[in-house]
Formats: C-alpha cells, sequence, structure tokens
C-alpha cells in the first residue's frame, strides 16, 4: 500500500492565520444620536432625503413611460 499513500498523500493540516479567521464588524459603530446636531448627523440625514427624493422621481418617471407606452400601444 505504499504506492497508494505515494500517490494519494493525507491532507496536511491547515495552518490557520490571522486571514482565515473571520473578523466581527460592528455596523452600528458610527451611528450618531439623532438629537445630537453634528455636521456628520446632519450630513447622513440630508443623503437620506436625497435619495428618498431620488427614489420617488425614479419611481414616477417609469409610471411615466409605461403609460406612454400602453397609450401607444393602443393606437397602434
Amino acid at each position: 500500500m505504499e504506492w497508494w499513500n505515494r500517490l494519494w498523500k493525507k491532507p496536511e493540516e491547515e495552518i490557520v492565520d490571522e486571514l482565515s479567521v473571520p473578523t466581527v464588524i460592528d455596523v452600528m459603530k458610527d451611528d450618531v444620536d439623532p438629537e445630537e446636531v453634528t455636521i456628520e448627523n446632519a450630513y447622513k440625514t440630508r443623503w437620506i432625503w436625497y435619495h428618498t427624493i431620488l427614489a420617488l422621481e425614479l419611481l414616477m418617471v417609469n409610471v411615466l413611460l409605461i403609460a406612454i407606452l400602453v397609450v401607444l400601444a393602443v393606437k397602434l
């Protein structure tokens, strides 16, 4: 059975290094108190409102495009 061991070696023990250990990420680390008025808090609030308004505008544009498509489909 020596030939078997030569062809199919047993896997060596895996070396555990720092990269293979999962890191825990605290997603709430940079959360700020909503009552606290800071530049960072104001920026985050404005960012949320800005992107909410953009999403609503995009939804309205999609509805208008579908309406135009329906009107063209009915007329043709």
